[in-house]
């Protein structure tokens, strides 16, 4: 699906935040729980560290700082939302929902709140969501949360899955703007391939097994990501007619530096351009785009005016991309 924003309606991040716990795991310590050494898993992943959540830190307890530094970048209080969305696969609970227990901790207390599940993709999924709401009316100021805490569904002594993930937040708030903000989104999903990367047992579906950890075939997930980041990005820039050298910030979904570099060598576009953090933080699911973008605009690459291209894709299988004018800031 391919969503051009509308004309005569604009939307676009007025504040931004991220999370990290404090504990750091490195490929060091791994090696001492897996076969596996720091050698082996950047030549195969770029990953040198990744955050792990304390015991007794959940998701929602992750989301709050992002929220509130969020909040604070676009000079609101949580009283101040009509809508809180948090995309995760890891809530505290099933229900109540992590965004309720958020919007309470916030003080939102007249907020609707929803979370959101599309794996990886999930961050893109709730900010195309939040620009629609805003867009149509329903919605004047939204907060978007995109995060993980991947290290609790891991099974410590499978190789495969615990040298890429990690945990972490990212926090968003759209507002209506007088400029165009965000031009366009490209969203879609396959789940023929869910069985690639999946959590059996974790639901209503019965498994003869289920241990609820989770499961992935790196071999298609690599195959799939490799391809739908760049068919999903030139999607998304064709329909704006827009080209590959108009993107002064990309920012993919930080899954394993090689995926990222043959994106960036596909599309073409120079790695200075590339936002990369996954050596520091790994796969943080959810938390991953947001997380980057919270480091594009430290490090000063985030000015207002320009181009933005963001890509996720994960579980489901899903993919989503958005297209966006920066306004946060001083000008490019």
């Amino acid at each position: 699906m391919i969503t051009s924003a509308r004309s005569d309606v604009h939307a676009t991040i007025t504040g931004l935040g991220a999370y990290a716990p404090e504990r750091v795991i490195t490929n060091e310590e791994l090696s001492q729980l897996v076969e596996t050494s720091d050698e082996w898993i950047i030549e195969r992943t770029g990953i040198r560290e990744r955050r792990i959540a304390a015991d007794e830190q959940a998701l929602s307890d992750i989301c709050l700082p992002a929220a509130r530094t969020a909040l604070s970048q676009a000079g609101l209080d949580g009283k101040d939302l009509d809508l809180i969305v948090v995309a995760t696969v890891t809530p505290d609970m099933m229900f109540p929902s992590t965004s309720a227990l958020l919007a309470d901790r916030l003080g939102a207390a007249d907020a609707a709140a929803y979370d959101l599940s599309a794996g990886c993709t999930g961050f893109m999924y709730a900010v195309a969501q939040a620009y629609g709401m805003v867009a149509a009316g329903l919605v004047q100021r939204v907060l978007v949360v995109g995060g993980d805490v991947l290290s609790r569904i891991l099974d410590w002594s499978d190789r495969s899955t615990v040298v890429l993930f990690g945990d972490g937040a990212g926090a968003v708030v759209l507002e209506p703007s007088a400029e165009p903000g965000f031009l366009a989104f490209e969203l879609g999903a396959d789940g023929g391939g869910g069985e690639h990367l999946w959590l059996p047992g974790s639901g209503s579906r019965l498994f003869a097994e289920p241990d609820r950890f989770v499961k992935m075939n790196g071999r298609e997930v690599f195959k799939f990501a490799t391809r739908v980041l760049v068919d999903s990005a030139r999607a998304v820039l064709d329909q704006q007619g827009m080209r590959v050298e108009d993107v002064d910030v990309y920012v993919p979904h930080q899954a394993n530096v090689r995926i990222i570099d043959h994106a960036t060598k596909k599309l073409g576009i120079p790695s200075d351009r590339v936002v990369i953090n996954v050596d520091r933080y790994g796969n943080t699911s959810s938390g991953s785009i947001p997380l980057a973008l919270a480091d594009a605009q430290v490090d000063g690459r985030l000015r207002a005016g320009r181009l933005v291209l963001m890509t996720g894709m994960g579980a489901g299988l899903t993919w989503g991309s958005a297209l966006m004018r920066w306004t946060i800031g001083g000008a490019a």
